[in-house]
């Protein structure tokens, strides 16, 4: 029969076995260092905790410690950032009868004359008391097993004590005291006339304005970064190019002080992946509760310093242009319909709404997951008007022309299109007071490029308007980012635009929305698979869209879209030349029971290419769809705001 070991012995056995971790790890590291230099970085998760574990655990234990954290807002537990209602109302309770307590002055640290004056605490001690047994041998069995199970608790323990230092609900201990409580004089045993003083209920679960503003976080997203760019770039160098993202000290120096480019990496790497991963840094403070602008300041930081740090090569500043803005652009629409999804949800939103939000939003998701309570509180639309579609088809293209430039296409394709208008104008009570509070969002992919198509745009500063009682509108700044692909060209653009977006109700059932945008971005374009030119070309790029949807009540609905994009040879590397693109757009919807339509689908995409060097370029492309449609509103995203005696017109 094993004895219980006291809690001398244990705490012996305790720091005996943690400070033993430390030049395990430390030999561990220096002979594998001597060993296999590049296997020690390997290692370094786990020789770190070990080397580290002690002085981090007294630190992270240290009453004063926790007091100066707590101060400041740091490793605070998901109950002190929002108490339990029941802890609320205990605290007030205690607080309303403290003139009741027991009239002795007792220091707290007369721990022993407490526990026999006070019945609490008398309470409390024989409660939580370890009984010892009577007889424990000279030597006290379990010592030895306690210390080799050391360590193995401490490997076990490595990651949590590396997650300690950015996880709130780790937390600082604190020294836990009591307060006395004179039972003997309180209102229960005594017949003393007195009225309570009055109890207020604890607060509901407060919204995501009064959270974020209570737990929001300028630290925890900078760390994040930081973190998701060292992790990137451990994969790239040793899944993708030593040399590229092998980076020193020297590198980084050089970076640093060097001078900025324009660099000729792979269009998708520069036009896509790199807002993909602005997105992601965006994502990181927005759901740390910055607003858009903040955020929008973290993904400009985050990008400098991947310029700097990420990569040998010297910065560049269209990767700085395209992440820094188009992550933004692309990632407060996937912030929005992330939190619209959780939003969804009848009170707390289940495990496949989150699955949903951190697929469409991942730095969201993430701080749901490892952070908890602390941002739970999910962002607010305000109710707005939103039409959504997904659309599943094939597509035949039929008309390709292809002059000066050799090319192959498949004619035939699978195709996935999914598309959302978010705060579509004319919804009574919806302000635009919010950057993207209106805001369209498309995406096609296909079996021949996989990212055909995305598109962004959205109201950055503006407000509604209204003529009449027939025609609703929304004007001012827009921001946006494109990216298309189809098949024998490509062109992307991040860019700013003056325009508006409106709704006119043309009869009682039929309407027509639209939008008209006119600005100038940075963007770039070429050819796919093209000889004898580069691959594709930078420069400033005026640009302006035009997009009508005639609505036939909940029957039919037709729209229209016209893109047009001049890449220019300002602020480029090749001042040579232009290149001028067209998208042509006709779909035509017709609803045939419920939400379930079928669309036909016609576009054409033009590409006029002109330098002095090589013969001009010309590329066309026309391709027909045939698609079943998912509507998300029968009546194809129409806003009412008229009242029932209205003509509709």
């Amino acid at each position: 029969m094993r004895h219980a070991l006291p809690d001398c012995c244990k705490s012996a056995a305790e720091r005996n076995a943690a400070f033993e971790s430390i030049p395990v790890g430390c030999v561990w590291g220096g002979v594998v260092l001597l060993i296999n230099s590049s296997f020690f970085w390997w290692l370094t998760p786990t020789i770190a905790p070990l080397i580290l574990s002690v002085p981090l655990s007294a630190w992270s234990s240290s009453s004063s410690a926790g007091e100066k954290c707590r101060k400041i807002g740091l490793f605070l537990t998901p109950e002190e950032i929002t108490p339990h209602p029941e802890f609320s109302w205990l605290e007030s309770y205690l607080k309303g009868y403290r003139p009741y307590c027991s009239p002795l002055a007792i220091e707290k640290d007369q721990g022993f004359v407490r526990a026999v004056v006070n019945p609490c605490v008398r309470s409390y001690n024989m409660k939580t008391m370890h009984t010892i047994p009577e007889n424990l041998p000279g030597s006290v069995p379990g010592v030895s097993e306690f210390r080799r199970a050391g360590y193995f608790r401490w490997v076990l323990l490595t990651g949590a004590l590396a997650l300690v230092l950015v996880t709130p609900g780790a937390g600082i201990a604190e020294e836990l005291t009591f307060e006395g409580f004179d039972f003997a004089a309180a209102p229960a045993f005594q017949a003393a006339d007195f009225t309570a003083p009055p109890l207020e209920m604890p607060k509901a679960v407060p919204s995501w304005e009064t959270q974020t503003k209570a737990n929001r976080s300028y630290v925890l997203p900078a760390l994040e970064i930081v973190g998701f760019e060292f992790l990137l770039n451990r994969i790239d160098y040793y899944f993708v190019d030593r040399d590229v993202y092998g980076v020193t000290s020297s590198t980084m120096s050089r970076n640093w002080n060097g001078r900025w480019i324009v660099d000729t990496d792979p269009f998708a790497m520069n036009q896509f992946l790199h807002p993909l991963s602005g997105s992601i840094y965006y994502g990181f403070a927005r759901s740390s509760g910055l607003d858009f602008w903040e955020s929008s300041g973290y993904t400009v930081v985050g990008s400098f310093l991947w310029e700097i740090a990420g990569e040998t090569g010297l910065p560049s500043i269209n990767d700085l242009y395209t992440t820094g803005l188009g992550g933004p652009f692309l990632g407060e629409p996937l912030f929005r319909m992330a939190s619209l999804l959780l939003e969804g949800g009848d009170g707390s939103p289940g495990f496949w709404r989150e699955l949903g939000a951190a697929a469409i939003s991942p730095s969201l998701g993430f701080n749901r997951l490892v952070f908890g309570e602390r941002f739970k509180a999910v962002f607010p639309s305000r109710n707005p008007a939103v039409f959504t579609r997904l659309q599943l088809g094939a597509s035949r293209t039929g008309n390709v022309m292809t002059e000066g430039v050799s090319s192959s296409v498949k004619r035939d394709e699978a195709t996935a299109d999914f598309a959302m208008a978010y705060g579509l104008p004319g919804k009574p009570d919806y302000g635009y007071t919010r950057p993207f509070d209106y805001f369209n969002f498309q995406f096609i992919a296909s079996t021949s490029n996989i990212f055909e198509s995305i598109m962004s745009r959205g109201l950055l500063i503006g407000t509604d308007y209204a003529v009449g009682d027939s025609y609703r509108g929304v004007w001012g700044l827009y921001g946006s980012y494109d990216y298309m692909a189809p098949q024998v060209f490509r062109v992307s653009s991040t860019a700013l635009s003056l325009g508006t977006t409106a709704q006119w109700w043309l009869s009682r059932s039929t309407a027509l929305q639209g939008s008209a945008l006119g600005g100038v971005g940075y963007g770039a374009a070429g050819t796919i698979h093209g000889s004898g030119e580069r691959d594709y070309h930078y420069g400033a790029t005026p640009q302006v869209l035009l997009t009508l949807r005639f609505l036939l009540g909940h029957v039919a609905g037709l729209e229209i879209t016209g893109r047009q994009y001049y890449v220019s040879g300002v602020e480029s590397t090749e001042s040579r030349g232009y290149e001028h693109i067209f998208r042509n757009d006709a779909a035509f919807t017709v609803r045939v029971y419920g939400p379930h339509a079928v669309t036909l689908r016609y576009v054409q995409s033009h590409r006029a290419a002109h330098y002095t060097d090589i013969f001009d370029r010309t590329q066309r492309v026309a391709t027909v769809y045939v698609a079943y449609t998912l509507l998300g509103d029968t009546n194809f995203g129409a806003v009412e705001w008229r009242g029932a005696d209205s003509d509709g017109r």
